[in-house]
């Protein structure tokens, strides 16, 4: 099959329709459903652009095994004008979706073609492995394939020290059975974005470090399986989506891509479609470092300068002319001034402490819905309930993350002031001729 059209995407959707739920109840059909329409309509738009007779070249290339014409982010680059080419095409899908979707099918496409890439990498684990992923490039090549993706277990604590995952929690994902058939696969996962819209997910190794001793490879494996496979569940977030208008609405109503956590409930998958399974070493090498020690020092650091701004504020106070004993207002404009960046930084600090557990939010209708008790199994924590995890988050999401939190984030940025007007009042009151004094001594040195 050539590359897909809008229509024929959509089409499949609603074929292949998978198990997913939104505020208490199960979706029976994503693309009639209004929380999806407009990211699903979007997605449909960038498949059509494949057919767009003034867009074609740009967005397909001759496919190696069959001749027809299939999307050109599938490409594997050999030289430049391959990688010039590529960049094109998802330039253009980007303009399409004015860069407010994170997960459009480029995303995966590439992925997946950089590991069929290095097939042998896959082949050190099993040789077979290395022809699986060969073959799944092919396959959702040659089908135009929408994927979603994860890797990331769902977090019971955010301690300092690494809490090993403990198999009698049942949260994280791991192996439970093998057969003649393939694996099966039981636990949750964050973040599918873009998932009830798509066909396929793919699951990569998840990064951990601790594990139970002498069960580590159960926990060590890449695979993808078809999105509407038995057992497999998507929990979706409440949706952006609210059925407003464009003109209301310009982004949320077009471009709201879905997030879900997804429950694995003995999952089996099929031999053929696993690239990765129970060598921890060559998983692991599929993750990048944090640097947890940078971001919290970064954060006491910014505090401290707060403080010190107050500090010198109060210590050079003086009595005005009314009589009023006032804080030297130099250092509290610099303070307001920092604010205007330390607000939105504050949403990011919040972002990385929380990651993808504050967009895969369950509602308040989730607890008592049809998942209730997946929701309360899953989504507990060392030291509080699922319900009680959830409500702390959501509170977290509201402020750094919704509509509320950008308009909270926008007012710090301009209710003290316009920063280049606050830079340029304090550049006038700054008292600039010590600093020009000492330049002027050091000159005057022989």
């Amino acid at each position: 099959m050539p590359a897909r059209t809008g229509a024929e995407y959509i089409a499949g959707i609603r074929e292949r329709s998978a198990e997913v739920y939104i505020s208490g109840e199960r979706v029976k059909d994503v693309t009639a459903h209004p929380a999806f329409a407009g990211g699903l309509h979007t997605v449909a738009s960038l498949l059509d652009m494949q057919h767009d007779p003034a867009l074609r070249d740009d967005m397909t290339y001759t496919s190696p095994t069959t001749g027809d014409p299939v999307g050109l982010s599938f490409i594997m680059p050999r030289n430049a004008d391959d990688l010039k080419r590529r960049r094109k095409m998802i330039t253009n899908w980007a303009k399409g979706s004015c860069g407010m979707m994170g997960r459009t099918p480029d995303f995966l496409n590439v992925a997946v073609m950089s590991m069929a890439a290095g097939a042998d990498f896959c082949a050190r684990n099993r040789p077979e492995f290395g022809q699986n992923i060969l073959n799944y490039y092919e396959f959702i090549r040659e089908n135009d394939i929408v994927m979603t993706h994860t890797l990331v277990n769902l977090q019971r604590s955010r301690s300092v020290g690494n809490t090993p995952f403990d198999d009698r929690t049942d949260v994280a994902l791991s192996v439970v059975d093998e057969n003649q058939d393939g694996i099966v696969v039981r636990g949750a996962r964050v973040l599918a974005t873009l998932g009830p819209l798509s066909d396929e997910i793919a699951v990569y190794p998840a990064r951990t470090r601790r594990v139970p001793v002498g069960e580590e490879g159960k926990y060590a494996f890449g695979f993808a399986i078809p999105c509407n496979m038995d057992g497999l569940k998507f929990q979706c977030r409440d949706t952006f989506d609210t059925g407003r208008s464009h003109f209301d609405h310009p982004a949320s109503s077009r471009f709201e891509e879905m997030d879900a956590i997804v429950f694995f409930d003995d999952v089996l998958v099929p031999w053929e479609r696993v690239f990765l399974y129970n060598d921890v070493a060559l998983c692991n090498q599929w993750g990048e470092r944090t640097n947890r020690n940078a971001h919290t020092g970064h954060q006491v650091v910014t505090k401290n300068v707060v403080k010190a701004l107050l500090a010198a504020s109060e210590a050079q106070a003086s009595t005005d002319e009314w009589g009023i004993f006032c804080p030297d207002y130099r250092p509290l404009l610099v303070a307001r001034k920092q604010m205007i960046t330390m607000y939105p930084r504050m949403a990011e600090i919040l972002h990385l402490l929380g990651s993808s557990s504050l967009m895969a939010l369950p509602a308040e209708a989730d607890l008592s819905g049809p998942l209730a008790d997946e929701i309360e199994r899953y989504m507990d924590t060392d030291t509080a309930t699922a319900e009680e995890r959830i409500r702390l988050f959501r509170l977290a999401w509201d402020v750094s993350c919704s509509a509320f939190g950008g308009r909270q984030t926008l007012y710090e940025r301009y209710f003290g002031g316009d920063s280049a007007r606050n830079a340029a009042l304090l550049y006038q009151i700054y008292d600039r001729d010590p600093a020009r004094k000492l330049v002027q001594e050091f000159l005057s040195w022989e």
